[in-house]
């Protein structure tokens, strides 16, 4: 089944301008940018699925570039990384079964998430959408609380039913557990949403037609647009395998992902 990767890539954000350019120092003590980072990520994935950097920004272009990357550009109008995608998809010509949207500042993603993402969408044809759901241990999810607490858009929680389809996303830790110590390898009821989409062509088309809904434009989650349309989204639970995961929202997030960088001995 042929299979696009696109990283969306914009330069313009609201609460981190320039995040893609953010440079990470790894364990060698090398530093490079955050859409190097999540580039080499999709990269590892098997199967030589097509990778392409989408943005509509010269700087991030220019580098991207640089670093041997495949580069669409896109327009400015371009809300979020699914209509961006979408864009991307339809400049490259179409011709993928599956596209799958690598966010941009998820430099830690494991390339077997992406892969069991494809593998699950391939074996349910009436899905549309998927997405990686990862159960937060009590680091992950003392993280998120300590980000609620100071006021920080963090990590995306997501709660779903008993066929695996999502109920809800959202940027407050969901659902309430009543409880604040969880141990050290305790498993809580919490699940990290992983910023990364597997889409049907005909799901991508779909969404672009679509005005932004209030759920969407309160939390600022794309894939809300897709359950506000009734439009079902496969949470696909992925196992972290000892591996860190998090994502950069925030700059105070840098310092953490070079610390699991280094941890995890990753260059």
């Amino acid at each position: 089944m042929s299979v696009l990767i696109v990283i969306p890539a914009r330069y313009a954000s609201t609460r981190y301008p320039g995040k893609p350019l953010v440079e990470l120092t790894g364990a060698t003590g090398e530093a490079r940018s955050l859409v190097r980072r999540s580039w080499e990520a999709a990269r590892e994935v098997s199967g030589a699925p097509r990778v392409v950097v989408a943005t509509d920004d010269a700087r991030i272009r220019d580098h991207a570039a640089g670093f041997g990357a495949e580069v669409v550009m896109t327009s400015e109008a371009c809300r979020n990384g699914t209509e961006r995608c979408a864009e991307a998809f339809d400049s490259l010509g179409g011709g993928f079964e599956i596209v799958v949207n690598l966010q941009g500042d998820a430099p830690l993603t494991p390339p077997w998430f992406i892969e069991r993402l494809i593998e699950d969408l391939r074996d349910h044809p009436v899905a549309e959408v998927a997405t990686p759901v990862l159960r937060a241990d009590a680091a992950a999810l003392a993280g998120f609380r300590e980000d609620r607490r100071a006021g920080r858009v963090g990590g995306t929680t997501a709660v779903f039913g008993a066929d695996n389809t999502a109920l809800y996303f959202s940027k407050e830790v969901i659902p309430y557990t009543g409880r604040e110590d969880y141990g050290a390898g305790e498993e809580t009821p919490v699940f990290h949403h992983v910023g990364v989409y597997a889409y049907r062509p005909s799901a991508l088309a779909a969404y672009g037609r679509w005005p932004q809904g209030p759920l969407e434009t309160l939390e600022g989650l794309e894939q809300l647009r897709f359950l506000e349309r009734r439009v079902p989204v496969l949470c696909v639970e992925v196992e972290a395998r000892g591996r860190q995961f998090w994502e950069l929202n925030n700059p105070e997030d840098v310092p953490r992902i070079e610390a699991m960088l280094a941890e995890m001995q990753v260059a």
